[in-house]
């Protein structure tokens, strides 16, 4: 996963922007100058012009507002009137990404292009072998008619010079389920019937077209209001900063959350059940059990591998059994899971347990906003009681470690890791349901490397996946020595 650069920046200023306005009491006032201000006409423009610009930061803010681009009915709709709608908005679509098609139109709209190592050579093997007439020759040059151009890449498979490029789309290349796609403008369309929410196209895209639509403004305004909320923490949060985990925590007491749980916490009840489900799988010989964790995966079998869906655990998540611990201390307070993924939003809104989905990208933003330091912070210990384990399920083979380590004596535990979603690990997962494989669990994990690589990451995979391992030595030590 892509975790910096421009584009990237561009969104993470702008969730701070926002969510600084409404702890001014200024949101109103103000939000329909942030183009201006961070578009200014005295900065060289990124796009055409400046007034592109202005527009794609525009319905950028109305993504994290929680709009899509096609709910605009009106452009001369303010994003003040936007911000109205949005703060006390109680309900959320469904629908969990939008394209941002100002910005998607500054994409390559075609994937076949002549470079200059044409030689215009007599044999024209691109020319004869196109089935379209798409090619000609001006200048001892060909050029390619991209209206005529299907994109079926016979012309670079003819050239003897490889002079024919051809350029990836990003979005569409990262996509292991080719959920996304070209419509007649040349604007990307997510095919909601078979998208996973992994998140790779939205990191894919070097123009930052493709947004997940968001509920930092609500929770915001609830944060504000002092509503009793209590923040879920995936472990994975413990490898985003280079501070201890204590101060983390306080962190998130410092921007207005009221309880604070591990889902760590829910990680070890997931152990705990999906070791007895795979117990019981052995003894009704089923040939194999996968995870249950990785909402990206569930969907998988549900829309593309229906004949895997059978042997996907039905154990629940530990975000879902810690949100219901969360409900049982606190009746009444607003559960908030906090963690990489961007399908669990879908997850949550499935589930009816989770009131808000925030990213450590967006939860940085709420740091941001509120000039956190770490070091001032209150000092939050961590829970002792949570196995190192269960903080283990943010990285890939957690979940089947920890299962391992529960299974009673007599069971042969063979496990299989599937390090993230993409097109061959898909096959193989097909090929697992045609032919029974050697292994009796198989862990699938949506991201390379685990859930420490999702999308709503905000730091480097290796350098965080050092960061937790840290953690969880230290508490590891921290508990013996108790």
């Amino acid at each position: 996963m892509t975790y910096f650069n421009n584009a990237i920046q561009t969104k993470r200023e702008l969730l701070s922007r926002i969510i600084k306005l409404l702890n001014e009491d200024q949101l109103f006032e103000k939000i329909d100058r942030i183009p201006l201000e961070m578009r200014p006409k005295s900065k060289t423009p990124i796009r055409c012009c400046v007034h592109k610009d202005r527009a794609v930061i525009k319905y950028k803010a109305m993504a994290m507002m929680g709009f899509c681009v096609e709910d605009e009915e009106d452009e001369l709709t303010s994003l003040k009137e936007y911000a109205e709608k949005s703060i006390n908005r109680k309900d959320f679509s469904k629908e969990h990404l939008t394209v941002i098609d100002e910005a998607c139109s500054s994409c390559v709209q075609v994937n076949y292009t002549v470079s200059n190592l044409c030689q215009g050579c007599e044999a024209r093997a691109c020319q004869v072998n196109c089935p379209k007439d798409a090619i000609r020759v001006l200048n001892g040059k060909a050029i390619i008619d991209h209206q005529k151009c299907v994109n079926c890449g016979l012309c670079q498979k003819a050239c003897p010079f490889h002079a024919i490029a051809y350029l990836p789309v990003p979005c569409e290349e990262a996509c292991p389920v080719k959920a996304i796609k070209k419509n007649e403008e040349g604007i990307e369309v997510i095919d909601k019937s078979k998208c996973i929410y992994c998140g790779k196209c939205m990191t894919a895209c070097p123009f930052g077209a493709i947004m997940e639509k968001s509920q930092i403004l609500q929770l915001a305004h609830t944060l504000k209001t002092q509503t009793e909320t209590v923040a879920m923490v995936a472990p994975a949060i413990f490898g985003q900063y280079k501070t201890n985990p204590e101060h983390i925590l306080g962190a998130l007491k410092s921007i207005g959350f009221t309880h604070i749980i591990e889902v760590a916490e829910g990680a070890d009840i997931t152990a705990e059940k999906e070791t007895a489900e795979w117990v019981e799988s052995i003894q009704k010989n089923d040939p194999f059990l996968t995870s249950s964790c990785c909402p990206a995966h569930t969907l998988l079998s549900e829309k593309h591998i229906k004949a895997l869906k059978p042997f996907v655990s039905h154990t629940k998540s530990p975000m879902i059994y810690t949100a219901q611990l969360a409900k049982e201390k606190y009746p009444n307070a607003k559960r908030v899971f906090i963690g990489p993924c961007l399908a669990k939003r879908h997850e949550a809104e499935q589930s009816g347990e989770i009131d808000y989905v925030l990213t450590f990208e967006e939860l940085n933003s709420f740091f941001t906003a509120n000039d956190i330091n770490f070091p001032d912070t209150e000092n939050i210990a961590l829970h002792s009681s949570i196995s190192a384990t269960a903080r283990g399920f943010a990285l890939s083979g957690g979940v089947a470690d920890a299962i391992k380590q529960s299974i009673p004596n007599g069971y042969a535990f063979k496990e299989f890791l599937v390090d993230g979603i993409t097109k061959k690990s898909i096959k193989l997962l097909k090929a697992f349901t045609a032919k029974t494989p050697d292994y009796n669990f198989i862990e699938v994990m949506g991201c390379e490397g685990g859930c420490m690589n999702g999308p709503g990451s905000i730091t480097a995979y290796k350098t965080g996946q050092a960061q937790l391992k840290k953690v969880i030595k230290e508490q590891e030590e921290l508990t013996l020595v108790k």
